[in-house]
């Protein structure tokens, strides 16, 4: 920006006088200075500065303008020949907030807008905010809090429900009819989250993972990974983009990818990231290429590379539609494995998918075809995992296969320590089905459940002050203990 540029309305005027003027004239400089600072391509700071002050200058101006017509009662119901028509219940609103702003609490205010928060929600930094403007705040790039001027960890906007329970009732206890939030304005603000900046970064990005040098398409990866684990607008935005997906997958599908893991990682890591977002879970398993590569990465990939592939699989598996997929994919073997031999992190996110996955009846006969009981009891008696395990075990009680393996096994007493010991509602639940099960399925594990009744009066116990599903199983294990007995004493 020049300095020679015409300074406009402030360079005329004294900033005072301004006040004075109509709001057209005021509109006009308004326009004026914010296209002068959109085309400054000098890098004139100072001038830009000026440019800056002279717009919140008019700004106030126009405020102070909105302001006494709203006092005065009148505004767009107004007209210029002094008539006066009834105004909408939305002037209205606005004219009973205005004359009670000077009593408004002020944790009640925006601190963008210094106006009472119709849409109040909280950023990462726990500051509040009024929606829109924050909303305009982030769509123009910002990635700070407006107040603290903290880097934001992420964009996400969290509802404040006290606050805005807050506002409404003191609202209603001044009688201030608070304008109601416009769900259009809403529904717009959440379409425009993705700026154009992002776009054109996209296609940087998605351009160097066409290059032929595997340093761009290295860099190109992480940065996809970081992007989209900062910002949800970025998975929303790859998610929309036809060509992002294909262009990815391209990289995992790449005959040279053994050599480079830690593009693999990266890769891997993006899809996790961008299924997360709820309309990419169908664009990705509608992709012909991408559980089955998914699946391959369960295979060949490091250890955090199948761990985050697992993931990706627990967070595709939310469709019904995609649990068969990525069961038909092939991916039970790899994941049964990884619950055996994983890292910490690794089994559970391992154990994660499995479970969804074996929602799906289809699922579970592939489950104990692959050795998943065998594996599950062995993180039960380990005491590690043992919620998730057991909850799997439960799952897989409805199929005979698994239950006869979970007899053979050892599970009677797995399960009965588990009962006995656990004070876990949810556990014991899950480990009485497990028994009830065996004890169906095989009247001579019935043996083991008298003696631990006799030592201990575990199922008892349990029929007493289990869960409602607890009490059912634990009463029908008793009634298979009390009729076995009846025809041991009647046999002899």
């Amino acid at each position: 920006m020049a300095p020679s540029q015409d300074m406009g309305l402030e360079g005329r005027r004294g900033s005072r006088a301004m006040e004075n003027l109509p709001e057209g004239e005021l509109k006009r400089e308004l326009r004026r200075l914010a296209g002068a600072i959109a085309d400054d391509e000098d890098g004139d700071d100072a001038a830009e500065i000026q440019a800056l002050d002279r717009a919140c200058t008019v700004l106030s101006a126009l405020r102070d303008h909105k302001s006494a017509r709203l006092r005065s009662g009148k505004g767009v119901g107004g007209s210029g020949n002094g008539k006066r028509w009834p105004p909408s219940p939305t002037q209205q609103a606005r004219t009973s907030l205005a004359a009670a702003m000077d009593t408004v609490p002020e944790h009640f205010l925006c601190p963008i807008s210094s106006e009472i928060m119709k849409d109040p929600v909280v950023l990462a930094t726990g500051e509040t905010y009024d929606r829109p403007f924050i909303q305009a705040w982030l769509n123009a790039g910002h990635r700070t809090c407006p107040r603290t001027q903290q880097v934001l960890s992420h964009s996400i906007l969290t509802p404040n429900q006290l606050v805005r329970r807050m506002v409404s009732e003191w609202c209603e206890s001044h009688g201030v009819d608070l304008p109601p939030r416009d769900p259009l304005h809403d529904h717009d603000a959440a379409d425009s989250a993705v700026t154009q900046g992002e776009r054109v970064q996209l296609v940087c990005l998605l351009d160097k993972i066409s290059f032929p040098s595997i340093a761009e398409q290295k860099q190109a990866a992480r940065e996809l990974r970081l992007l989209t684990k900062r910002m949800p607008s970025f998975r929303a935005l790859l998610g929309e983009t036809p060509d992002a997906l294909p262009r990815l997958l391209g990289l995992l599908s790449s005959a040279e990818l053994h050599q480079h893991p830690d593009m693999q990682e990266d890769v891997v890591t993006t899809i996790l990231n961008i299924s997360i977002h709820d309309s990419n879970k169908k664009v990705v398993g509608d992709n012909p290429q991408a559980i089955p590569l998914l699946v391959d990465a369960l295979t060949t990939g490091t250890m955090e590379t199948r761990s985050n592939a697992a993931a990706a699989l627990f967070t595709l598996s939310a469709l019904d539609a995609n649990k068969l997929k990525i069961g038909e994919a092939g991916s039970m073997r790899p994941l049964v494995r990884l619950l055996d031999e994983g890292t910490p992190v690794a089994k559970k996110d391992a154990a994660s998918a499995v479970f969804n996955l074996c929602m799906a009846h289809e699922n579970r006969s592939r489950a104990v075809k692959e050795g998943a009981v065998r594996v599950l009891l062995k993180t039960v008696a380990e005491q590690t995992l043992v919620d998730e395990s057991l909850a799997i075990l439960a799952m897989l009680a409805s199929n005979p296969e698994a239950v006869e393996e979970m007899g053979s096994g050892g599970g009677v007493p797995c399960v009965l320590s588990i009962i006995r010991d656990s004070t876990c509602g949810r556990n014991r639940e899950n480990a009485a089905v497990i028994l009830y099960a065996i004890c169906i399925n095989d009247r001579k594990k019935l043996r083991e459940v008298r003696e631990e009744e006799d030592l201990h009066g575990t199922v008892s116990q349990l029929a007493q002050n289990g869960t409602s599903r607890a009490r059912r199983k634990a009463a029908g294990i008793l009634e298979r203990l009390n009729r076995a007995r009846d025809v041991a004493y009647f046999s002899l």
